[in-house]
């Protein structure tokens, strides 16, 4: 079975993803930012990251999963020196779970007001 997670955002459609994908007991999570619609949550890399992983739990959650299903998280950041903000937000969200991760710095993201891109994996037990 293969269950398809919406955000509701304009840009699911025409570009073609979903913000989350749930097969049998796994769940891949899009890239996800802190943009909603047209603004950007945070000025700075931190709160950028918190709200990213917000948005992350909600789309676990209309998978029937939990930030404490992550398994893997892969973040993408566009200035690498921001990745003490970046990973003290990893860390207060994931803490004693320690999901594999990697994180990497990229040219640029979608938006110039973007800082920050996170990924997850998550798999039900």
């Amino acid at each position: 079975m293969r269950q398809l997670i919406s955000s509701g955002s304009p840009w699911e459609g025409p570009v073609g993803y979903s913000r989350a994908v749930r097969v049998g007991n796994v769940v891949e999570v899009a890239g996800t930012t802190a943009m909603d619609d047209d603004v950007v949550t945070g000025a700075d890399a931190y709160s950028q990251a918190k709200r990213a992983l917000e948005k992350i739990a909600d789309a676990l959650h209309a998978a029937g999963a939990t930030m404490e299903h992550v398994v893997r998280t892969r973040i993408f950041v566009t200035d690498i020196a921001q990745w003490p903000e970046v990973g003290r937000a990893h860390g207060e969200v994931f803490g004693n779970i320690r999901p594999a991760s990697s994180m990497l710095e990229v040219r640029a993201l979608i938006d110039a007001r973007l800082l920050v891109e996170i990924e997850a994996t998550a798999v039900i037990s």
